[in-house]
């Protein structure tokens, strides 16, 4: 039975799935690579000859940035995983929204990451103060770019109530 999700597209709840599914697939692979190579990055941090040198802030800040980029590796290779477990089991309309929700968290732990790796890069090159108000700045400008910018998107373009409540995972 095909029915619309409020804009007009005709598809099934299992059509609306596969597409949905289809479409976070897309949207993993751009986190990922990018998740990948920072997490390698920070990986080879402590094998540096200057590691040894770093305060012990600078040390603790370190070990809070891999322990971050370790949840977010996880929760945005999560959703392959989990619908790989489910497969074939028609909970595709369930993996979809688990998947899409650990793909927000994980979107959630990479920005707590690129803050906590950008502070300890410009704590070490900066040595002042500076790198504590350059941090934040970056930090609102991916607040910006990666949630605000949309939320205030999503707001400005409802054209009203959505009536089908299960059309909100991936849409």
């Amino acid at each position: 039975m095909s029915t619309t999700n409020g804009r007009g597209r005709e598809e099934t709840e299992e059509e609306r799935a596969d597409r949905q599914w289809s479409e976070l697939l897309q949207e993993l692979r751009v986190a990922q690579t990018g998740v990948q190579i920072l997490f390698g990055f920070l990986l080879a941090v402590v094998f540096q000859p200057r590691f040894g040198d770093l305060s012990d802030v600078d040390r603790d800040i370190y070990v809070v940035t891999v322990v971050l980029g370790s949840a977010t590796v996880a929760a945005l290779i999560g959703p392959v995983t989990y619908h790989r477990l489910l497969t074939g089991r028609r909970m595709k309309p369930e993996t979809v929204i688990w998947a899409s929700r650990m793909t927000v968290l994980g979107l959630v732990l990479l920005f707590l990451t690129m803050c906590s790796t950008l502070l300890l890069i410009m704590r070490v090159a900066l040595h002042n103060t500076f790198a504590l108000w350059l941090v934040g700045g970056i930090a609102l400008w991916f607040l910006a770019c990666w949630f605000i910018f949309p939320v205030w998107a999503l707001a400005r373009g409802r054209s009203g109530p959505r009536t089908d409540e299960s059309a909100d995972a991936n849409d």
